[in-house]
């Protein structure tokens, strides 16, 4: 069995193994720059879904404050279990096809029910 390596970030590392190249913890890439979290929006292209995040911008000029979503294509390595409606923390990579240049890293729905809390 492989034993999951260190990524530089502290997260769970995942429980099965992958042959995945463009895994971070089984295969060889890397991952840098920011780290986002977000919610799980589709899950039909293979080793990728589409994650959703909600932004919250104050305007100046009507001081109001303005909800944005975006969302963004991030690759799935096969370790890692993930539904649709699940929190995901996801990080930057190098780009691995045109529209995807994130990873996701740890699965924040599952591992916040493992610890018991709230």
């Amino acid at each position: 069995m492989k034993e999951a390596r260190n990524i530089g970030i502290e997260v769970v590392p995942p429980q099965r193994t992958c042959e995945d190249e463009a895994c971070p913890f089984h295969g060889h890439l890397k991952v840098r720059g920011i780290i986002l979290e977000g919610r799980v929006f589709k899950k039909y292209m293979r080793n990728t879904v589409v994650v959703e995040r909600d932004v919250v911008l104050y305007v100046r000029k009507y001081k109001r404050h303005m909800r944005k979503r975006k969302r963004m294509s991030v690759h799935l390595p096969p370790c890692i279990d993930v539904e649709v409606g699940d929190l995901v923390r996801f990080a930057e990579c190098r780009p691995i096809s045109k529209t995807v240049s994130f990873v996701v890293i740890e699965n924040l729905t599952r591992t916040r029910g493992m610890t018991g809390g709230a």
